[in-house]
């Protein structure tokens, strides 16, 4: 079972109405261009030390830096990994600013975890490509 085939509650989960229309695209072109990447690279660079797994759910972002009673930054996750999430937001947010990400775990509970933002790289007017790692490895996210 993949991560995208476990069960996730329906009220925490993505559903394609609650996203704008554009997400899906960007992330369809994101990937698309990842695998003509990799397809060019040597075999020695094709593998990540951790591997991803596309994980599209909706995930809430608070900055420890962002002021008490604003609402939090939404992402879009595109893919995660025991030790990170990829995503694509609508905001452009500082890098290595800590905070907690909240999203639905694979079996459905909503988890808020501690974590750093990697990267944030304009990739389309207003839109931005993302990273952050997890504070601590996360297990409940390892491939099965």
């Amino acid at each position: 079972m993949t991560l995208m085939d476990a069960p996730v509650n329906p009220a925490a989960a993505a559903s394609s109405a609650d996203a704008p229309a554009e997400v899906d695209l960007i992330i369809s072109a994101l990937a698309a261009g990842e695998n003509r990447a990799k397809a060019a690279q040597s075999p020695s660079l094709r593998h990540r030390e951790v591997p991803r797994t596309p994980y599209r759910v909706l995930a809430d972002l608070r900055l420890y830096s962002d002021i008490d009673g604003n609402d939090p930054w939404r992402l879009y996750t595109r893919d995660v990994s025991v030790r990170g999430l990829g995503f694509i937001t609508s905001h452009r947010l500082p890098l290595g600013y800590g905070g907690t990400v909240e999203l639905p775990a694979p079996h459905g509970n909503v988890i808020a975890l501690s974590c750093t933002i990697l990267r944030c790289r304009e990739i389309a007017p207003g839109w931005y490509d993302g990273a952050l790692y997890f504070n601590r490895e996360q297990p409940v996210f390892a491939r099965r």
